[in-house]
């Protein structure tokens, strides 16, 4: 079956009842017949849940589906976006490796590169996502992992996977890609040659801002090293909120189809506007890495950039005049959402920080929802008149 089909038909076992929509199973440990059964299950001899910090009917459910679409060969659902991206560092390196991190990644990416993985021995480099040459460059005998986002947050850079994930290949390096902005059903680091795909389930695979989840996917002995960290130090999806994005994942495909075409449509319309200096939108034929997004993307996704002439000022006055965009800590919901990455995502980041990664003071980065594309245009334009 094609995987979108999968992301419908994928269930795990039902009960007697034989239900159609699979329930919750919405327990914390599991039953077992006798004590060698019991015995079995602690001793890996056998299949059987045995408490759902280690595995749950339900989330796993959510985990084949999620490995059905990227074609992945195993995959481990988390608590949230960031619990998956630090398990990936903290299962897979030690102290003395070295870890290359694209420039431009969320705000809280940075955070644990830049605070935590110090403190456990691991150093850090980073390399921008607009010059490929420096990625080689800057590999070191001890260089173990390359991570990255395409395409990239706030400011929608997309990287070519195949450049990457052959360097990664040359030099015998993991490619730990975030894939939350394209989706699964937009793009599959893994046929590219990536070894770990890593989404924050939050964001547009819930797609209603409803629950937290995360989940890092790839290769069955890596994910095998990762499962182990995890269960003993518990960052596990929640059974409901695992029931959740499974049943999200049946209208995926549909969703970001809308998204993106709504998505496409006002990044035309503003593209050229007398407020805006510059607009990024994946397949805009003016977007500096346009040939790579039709490559390796189905659509340019849900997502565009912007920078406003006026800057900072002209931010906050464009963000004070929307009637019907939210303004809140999130991206990929149903409803249209307009953020400040400067003083929001990224503001831990210095000024010489953001500018590195064009994160200016003017930058708005929104995420179109699926409103009447008119009715998010007319808001976004309203705004832009105040500014």
């Amino acid at each position: 079956m094609n995987p979108i089909t999968k992301a419908i038909r994928i269930q795990t076992d039902r009960t007697n009842e034989m239900e159609h929509s699979t329930p919750m199973f919405l327990t914390s440990s599991f039953c077992f017949d006798d004590a060698e059964d019991m015995r079995a299950a602690f001793a890996d001899e056998s299949n059987d849940n045995i408490y759902s910090r280690f595995s749950n009917p339900g989330v796993q459910e959510f985990t084949d589906k999620m490995v059905a679409l990227e074609g992945a060969e195993a995959g481990y659902a988390t608590a949230t976006g960031m619990s998956a991206v630090f398990a990936s560092f903290m299962a897979l390196l030690k102290k003395g490796d070295h870890l290359i991190a694209c420039s431009s990644v969320f705000g809280s990416t940075i955070t644990v590169l830049n605070k935590y993985l110090p403190n456990y021995g691991i150093e850090v480099s980073y390399v921008s996502a607009n010059d490929p040459a420096s990625w080689e460059a800057a590999i070191k005998p001890n260089t173990k992992m390359i991570y990255m986002e395409t395409p990239t947050n706030p400011g929608l850079d997309v990287i070519d996977l195949d450049v990457v994930s052959k360097l990664a290949k040359k030099h015998n390096v993991l490619l730990n890609v975030d894939n939350c902005f394209a989706t699964p059903v937009n793009q599959r680091p893994i046929d590219f040659g990536a070894d770990l795909v890593i989404h924050s389930a939050t964001k547009w695979i819930d797609g209603q801002g409803r629950v937290l989840g995360g989940i890092v996917l790839g290769k069955k002995e890596l994910i095998q090293q990762i499962y182990l960290f995890c269960r003993s130090t518990g960052p596990a999806l929640s059974p409901f909120n695992a029931w959740v994005l499974s049943k999200s994942l049946e209208t995926l495909d549909v969703r970001m189809e809308r998204h993106a075409s709504n998505a496409l449509h006002i990044a035309k319309a503003l593209e050229g506007h007398a407020k805006i200096s510059w607009l990024k939108y994946p397949f805009l034929p003016s977007h500096p890495q346009h040939a790579v997004a039709v490559k390796q993307m189905k659509n340019g996704g849900g997502l565009i950039s912007f920078n406003l002439s006026g800057g900072l000022e002209s931010g906050r006055a464009f963000l004070n005049n929307l009637k019907m965009l939210s303004l809140t800590a999130n991206l990929g919901d149903t409803r249209s959402i307009a953020s400040h990455p400067a003083s929001t995502t990224h503001a831990k980041l210095t000024e010489a920080e953001r500018a590195a990664v064009n994160i200016t003071p003017g930058l708005i980065r929104i995420s179109v929802g699926l409103e009447h594309v008119d009715d998010i245009l007319g808001d976004i334009l309203g705004a832009l008149k105040q500014c």
